[in-house]
């Protein structure tokens, strides 16, 4: 069988298990509709793997697209991503009982420390109390990322479009995005430290982790695959092949693997276990 076949195959399967699972926690979820607040936010943390899936086989099959077709798909990934950021910051606060718009912040919580770390300890104090100001703060340095990413993807794609894309500002946008995702990063663990007691019914370190796994493997392998193809030892053996085509052909082949991983993962971090009905005491009664 031909190499080009066994990815091919390989992949959808990879794509038809991702889907599999999701769809199977989203009914799920679905059927339980008990908290329509924190449900719809997991819904759409839940698509993140079949998404990311399906965007990176219609890169695969269509592996000579464009510059532009392939940036388009990736946006679609990258905005999504910030959208997934957002909805996990408004599931931990919902959790919480935290509404920053109607200034809802429970007693019990304020005046907590935030112990803060380098390189963040050159703009904000070592430690610091936690209060309505120290919440805005961690919630707008997650929501600088909500803006700047898809700000970014859609001036990528216009660059292309007009043919006028430089490597060195390939290079400046990755490092804006590489600093603005290490933000929202920063913010959440800083956000799961401060409450990790009472989130701890809520298992927020998997739900967490699920999120910050796959925002850390595609954006990370897309770097070391860049590094790679810059160095030299992802190349091209034709001359009508360009090396950008194989690099994203790995990072689309990558992408498909490893969401299936993620998407079984996830009916462990959001299952709907906790918003189905316990039909336990209505039992014990009927006895």
């Amino acid at each position: 069988m031909h190499p080009a076949q066994i990815v091919l195959y390989g992949s959808t399967l990879c794509v038809m298990i991702t889907v599999h699972f999701s769809m199977k926690l989203l009914a799920e979820h679905v059927l339980n509709w008990k908290k329509p607040k924190e449900q719809k936010a997991i819904v759409i943390i839940i698509l993140m793997a079949p998404l990311y899936a399906v965007d990176s086989y219609v890169g695969l099959i269509n592996f000579f697209g464009s510059e532009a077709f392939f940036t388009f798909l990736d946006s679609i990934k990258e905005c999504y991503e910030a959208l997934v950021i957002a909805k996990f910051l408004g599931l931990m606060y919902n959790y919480l009982n935290i509404s920053l718009s109607k200034n809802i912040v429970p007693d019990e919580i304020k005046g907590r420390e935030i112990h803060h770390s380098f390189p963040m300890t050159l703009f904000q104090p070592h430690t610091t109390r936690l209060d309505h100001k120290t919440l805005k703060l961690l919630k707008n340095w997650t929501w600088q990322f909500v803006v700047i990413r898809p700000v970014c993807s859609i001036l990528m794609i216009t660059l292309q479009y007009l043919d006028v894309y430089p490597t060195w500002v390939s290079w400046i946008n990755t490092v804006i995005l590489n600093i603005s995702v290490s933000l929202a990063l920063y913010s959440l663990v800083v956000f799961y430290h401060v409450f990790s007691k009472e989130l701890e019914p809520h298992k927020p370190l998997a739900k967490f982790l699920c999120i910050k796994g796959i925002v850390f493997f595609c954006f990370w392998q897309g770097i070391v695959l860049d590094l790679l193809a810059a160095l030299g030892i992802i190349r091209s053996r034709y001359s009508w092949l360009a090396v950008e085509r194989i690099e994203e052909g790995y990072q689309n082949l990558l992408v498909c693997v490893e969401m299936v991983f993620f998407s079984i993962y996830q009916q462990y971090a959001y299952s709907a276990a906790p918003y189905k009905v316990n039909s336990a005491p209505s039992d014990k009664k009927s006895k």
